[in-house]
């Protein structure tokens, strides 16, 4: 495995690769020269901030994506599988869906919000 950052559109993420050869099978990493002991002690750098994944009731983001629209109200009543929000990823449109019956506790992102795989959006009490 291979740690990257990667930025996307202004956005940091911290990353592990796995290097596969033609046949998909893991390569042991190619050494490209001898590191010198500063640069070996050097400290690894800081992770971005995640932001919290969902708890009991809440409902998560199932991928990473931006809010197109929020499809309910705080206080509304829905039945499993009513449509809550839309988010949009690699221009591609994503329902989320309520999991179960209950009522919309707290929104708790916005129309151009970006958020990460496993972050609470909903909370349905």
């Amino acid at each position: 495995m291979k740690k990257l950052r990667v930025t996307v559109d202004g956005k940091s993420y911290d990353v592990e690769v796995d290097i596969l050869d033609d046949d998909g099978a893991s390569m042991a990493p190619v050494q490209a020269g001898v590191r010198s002991a500063a640069s070996a002690a050097a400290p690894a750098a800081a992770p971005t901030a995640a932001k919290p994944l969902a708890g009991d009731g809440e409902i998560p983001s199932p991928l990473s994506a931006v809010v197109v629209s929020v499809d309910v109200k705080e206080g509304d009543t829905v039945k499993e599988g009513d449509q809550l929000v839309t988010l949009e990823a690699m221009k591609m449109n994503t329902l989320v869906t309520a999991p179960a019956d209950g009522t919309i506790g707290a929104i708790l992102v916005g129309p151009g919000d970006a958020v990460e795989e496993g972050q609470a959006i909903l909370k349905l009490s």
